[in-house]
């Protein structure tokens, strides 16, 4: 019987979690929205953001999909958007020519300024108790 009680108990934390998730990202696509931005758009603009003063083109699509939580082929189809849109742009590896690297364009950079507050001031709002 103990055993059932904590299993409840994880199985509700467990749905929070998702809710919580799925409210904050709800949230998130709305605020961003106005921006002509999803919030996995922003999510990958965002890693990119941390290669800004290292080489341009510092992260493979790979590393990326780690980091960001999508598929690889959801991932390549919001790559060829943000660079359709001139926020990104993308290289072969010179170090394995199979591989593809891609780097934050100045207009993306520059967005990617504008929207950081108001990314987190949802995230503020959303997570603080």
């Amino acid at each position: 019987m103990a055993a059932d009680k904590v299993d409840q108990a994880l199985v509700k934390q467990w749905r929070e979690m998702l809710a919580l998730h799925a409210r904050t990202q709800c949230e998130l696509d709305r605020a961003l929205h106005g921006h002509g931005l999803c919030g996995s758009d922003f999510e990958v603009l965002d890693v990119l953001t941390a290669t800004a003063s290292a080489d341009a083109c510092a992260f493979r699509v790979q590393e990326i999909a780690e980091r960001v939580h999508l598929s690889q082929s959801a991932l390549s189809r919001l790559i060829a958007r943000l660079e359709k849109d001139g926020l990104v742009e993308r290289a072969m590896c010179p170090e394995d020519r199979r591989g593809v690297r891609v780097a934050l364009t100045e207009k993306g950079r520059a967005l990617h300024g504008e929207v950081l507050p108001v990314q987190r001031s949802v995230l503020t709002r959303m997570l603080t108790d």
